[in-house]
This record gives C-alpha cells, sequence and structure tokens, in this order.
C-alpha cells in the first residue's frame, strides 16, 4: 500500500497517466532517497507542467537510482493567468527571488529584457528553470512557466504582438490609483514590464508611452527595488485582471 508524503512533490517528465513508470534522474534519485529519506512504497506528488497531479510510489531500484510508479490522478491540469513577465535582470541572488514569485504568483512566461542601464547582460536560463521548477514544486503550482530568451527592449516592441496589453510600471507615472488604471482596460492577454534598478532613460520612456498597447502605472510614492516592484505589480494585475478576478 502507497504511503502519502503530501508535502513532497516532485517535476517528472511526462506525460503522466495511471501505471506510468517514471525513472528519476541522479538528483532526483539522492534527494528523495537520502534528503528525504523516502522508502521503497512511500508516496510522492508528482507533474509534468501539463497532465496535472498525480500520486505515484517510490521503487527503488538500487543505492543511487529510483523510480516512480504513478498509481492515480490527484488534482487536474489548472491553467493560470495569461500573464507574461517581461523584467531587466538583476544580480543572482535577487533575480533568483523575482524568478520563485513570479511562478508563485502564476505568470505563464519569463522573458529577460535588456535596457540601456541594465546593469547584468549575461543571464543563465538553466538557473532560471532550476528556480522556477523549485518554486513550482514547493508552491503547488502545476503549470510550468515558458523562459524566453533575452532581448534587448527596442526589438521586443519592434516585434511585439500588440493584442497582448504591456502593462509598464513607471517610476515617473502621475501618482494615480494603478487598480483604477488596470480596471479600465479590457480583461485580455496582457505582459508586466520591470525596468532596471536605474530605470528606463528618457528615450525608453518616451517609446512606451507613445506606443498605444502600451498602459503605464504607477506603483506608488516610494522607491521600489526591482524585485519588490515585481511582486507588487503582478499581484496587483492579478487581482484585476488575472484568475484572482
Amino acid at each position: 500500500m502507497t504511503k502519502r508524503h503530501p508535502s513532497i512533490r516532485l517535476f517528472v517528465n511526462g506525460p503522466l497517466s495511471e501505471g506510468a513508470v517514471v525513472p528519476c534522474d541522479r538528483s532526483q534519485s539522492n534527494y528523495l532517497r537520502n534528503v528525504m529519506r523516502l522508502a521503497e512504497g512511500d508516496g510522492v506528488l508528482v507533474f509534468d507542467g501539463s497532465s496535472g497531479e498525480w500520486l505515484a510510489s517510490l521503487e527503488v531500484e538500487s543505492k543511487h537510482a529510483c523510480a516512480l510508479t504513478v498509481s492515480g490522478q490527484v488534482r487536474v491540469q489548472a491553467e493560470g493567468p495569461d500573464i507574461h513577465y517581461l523584467f531587466a535582470p538583476v544580480k543572482r541572488a535577487r533575480l533568483d527571488y523575482m524568478v520563485q514569485k513570479a511562478v508563485e504568483l502564476g505568470v505563464a512566461t519569463l522573458h529577460p529584457v535588456i535596457t540601456r542601464r541594465t546593469e547584468v547582460k549575461r543571464v543563465k536560463l538553466d538557473r532560471i528553470r532550476a528556480n522556477v521548477i523549485e518554486a513550482a514544486e514547493q508552491c503547488g503550482v502545476l503549470r510550468i512557466p515558458g523562459i524566453e530568451e533575452p532581448v534587448y527592449l527596442d526589438r521586443l516592441l519592434a516585434q511585439w504582438n500588440p493584442e497582448r496589453r504591456i502593462i509598464y510600471c513607471d517610476e515617473e507615472a502621475a501618482l494615480t490609483s494603478p487598480i483604477e488604471a488596470l480596471q479600465a482596460l479590457e480583461r485580455e492577454p496582457v505582459a508586466v514590464l520591470i525596468g532596471p534598478e536605474g530605470g528606463f532613460d528618457e528615450a525608453e520612456r518616451k517609446r512606451l508611452r507613445d506606443l498605444a498597447f502600451v498602459t503605464p502605472i504607477s506603483l506608488g510614492p516610494r522607491v521600489m527595488r526591482a524585485d519588490t516592484a515585481a511582486v507588487a505589480a503582478l499581484a496587483l494585475v492579478n487581482a484585476v485582471l488575472g484568475d484572482w478576478r
């Protein structure tokens, strides 16, 4: 009989179905056997980002290898809000935090954007993906956000699909209610754009404001770090236009 460990969730390669046997890689085997101290037959919740969440039992194959036998579905796949998160990369620890919180807030896609004042121009997408998976495992998210290659802001705007509105957090915007500004919009696919620590330069700000598919909002009178602004903006957009509505 499978013993339940509902707090242990693991992202695995799918597709998942009843009776499927999922081999664990070396890192997963070490985590389950040596970190979490699971034994033969212990239960693990598994998900693959598209097949929902399933209960599986641990099958120990050797000292360093194990597999998971899927028994039954616990939750059907649920899609989150259609929000893309566009962000200027910051230093490692704060970027890790920013990515993790964006996953917890349900974004569909993460897209690094290089602006003229961006200090960190080299982005390790493998590290971002590792943080995405860890955050999803820990907070119960079923969907794994897509991760786009870094792009310069000018190029991003030139090739942008105007059917997806960009909510642009402008530190120089008038201090009016961001909720009222968001409520005036149609409920449609959106992207949230957060700039670098030094903010957008004047040319970038003017170009953004001149685009019909861009809506600037203020996050209030206090100066926020980029990672703090990301959490605040995503929470606001989710509350008004996302799945909290």
